[in-house]
């Protein structure tokens, strides 16, 4: 393999070994504690202009199989591992991570101290990083990176650009897409739900229009504060409809409901984070990908009630409105990649949507 180079902001130089796409790239540089899951990483949306570092040390061992992408393209812009299995084991696989990486132009460096690496990112934070040959030298790529401006229009890039259906006998539900995983619809779908995709910037009264029972505010990349078309939807849609937000969807739903949000100084990334329901006393582990959280203290102004919470650092993980059926989580209760933990939240999404259905039928027939 031929060598390459992980130069971060702050001048910090990794020399490895290059996998997948040859090209040169630049984007914010991230962790994933996850052993497993990384077919589903790697086609999360919410990833989406981050260069990805495994810190689990091999990865590729099972291939890249047809059923667990959560997206049909990747938009993650790199790819970071220990070591790279060149030849994974396991009767689902259909190409190695080199091949699948390949095929979607996205590159890869392998071979470097990933340990050495979280380290930095948990003292000091996510930061610009960059993929590079190693015949470039350091001051041209300090200046680049000096000057590069990471986008900000992930949600508008990784979001469906029209709505569709996927049809169904059940619930009717408006999903608004800001850059859905498809394990989320996967849940409603085999709930037996009417199912309507709409892009992000989807306006209330068109949503309202369609008629349905509840909406669904999905995850997606980024900082909740650039999709302000969202909020002011999501503003006018609380009441009117039973509403559940995931991760992104979650963010969104409070900043409508005049909580704030905030960037944390690494995020959560991983497949093990535990969190605490404060109704129940019950802890479940919870998949979690995001950089920003809804601040805690800025509830106190808001009609809402903070239901979960996070016992790793005590952020906020879960918010119900006192007054209207709608509630949100920050994790990603789809469980891909697993623990499979809080799928039960979709039931309860949908005997909300349930319970509104009754409470409509009543006001008419009274």
């Amino acid at each position: 393999m031929a060598k390459r180079q992980l130069v971060l902001e702050d001048g910090t130089i990794f020399i490895g070994e290059s996998f997948g796409s040859e090209r040169a790239i630049t984007g914010e540089v991230v962790f994933n504690t996850g052993m497993t899951g990384y077919q589903e990483v790697i086609s999360d949306p919410s990833y989406c202009g981050q260069i990805v570092m495994m810190t689990y040390p091999q990865v590729g061992n099972y291939g890249i199989n047809r059923d667990d992408f959560e997206t049909v393209h990747p938009f993650i812009h790199g790819f970071i591992v220990k070591e790279v299995c060149e030849e994974p084991s396991n009767f689902r696989s259909g190409e190695t991570l080199d091949e699948f990486l390949k095929a979607h132009d996205i590159p890869g460096i392998s071979g470097i101290d990933t340990r050495k690496l979280t380290k930095i990112i948990r003292r000091h934070g996510t930061m610009k990083a960059t993929i590079r040959p190693v015949e470039e030298t350091a001051e041209d790529i300090a200046r680049q990176l000096n000057t590069a401006q990471l986008d900000r229009n992930q949600v508008e890039r990784t979001s469906t650009v029209k709505p569709y259906v996927v049809p169904g006998r059940g619930k009717r539900i408006v999903m608004v897409d800001f850059g859905m995983k498809h394990g989320i619809l996967r849940e409603l779908t085999q709930r037996d739900c009417h199912i309507t995709v709409v892009p992000y910037h989807y306006d209330a009264a068109s949503i309202l229009r369609l008629k349905p029972d509840g909406i669904m505010l999905t995850n997606g990349p980024g900082d909740p504060k650039d999709v302000p078309e969202a909020i002011n939807m999501i503003k006018e849609i609380i009441g009117k409809l039973p509403l559940f937000g995931i991760c992104l969807g979650h963010q969104l739903f409070a900043l409508a409901c005049d909580a704030d949000t905030e960037k944390l100084k690494f995020g959560h990334r991983g497949a093990n984070h535990p969190v605490k329901d404060l109704e129940t006393g019950r802890t479940y582990i919870t998949s979690q990908n995001h950089s920003y959280a809804v601040r805690r203290e800025s509830l106190a102004q808001t009609k809402l009630d903070l239901t979960q919470i996070a016992l790793n650092d005590n952020t906020v993980e879960g918010i119900r409105h006192q007054t209207h059926p709608a509630f949100s989580v920050q994790y990603h209760p789809e469980s891909s990649p697993g623990p499979e933990d809080t799928g039960y939240l979709f039931d309860e999404f949908l005997k909300m949507v349930e319970v509104g259905q009754l409470k409509k039928e009543e006001h008419t027939y009274a």
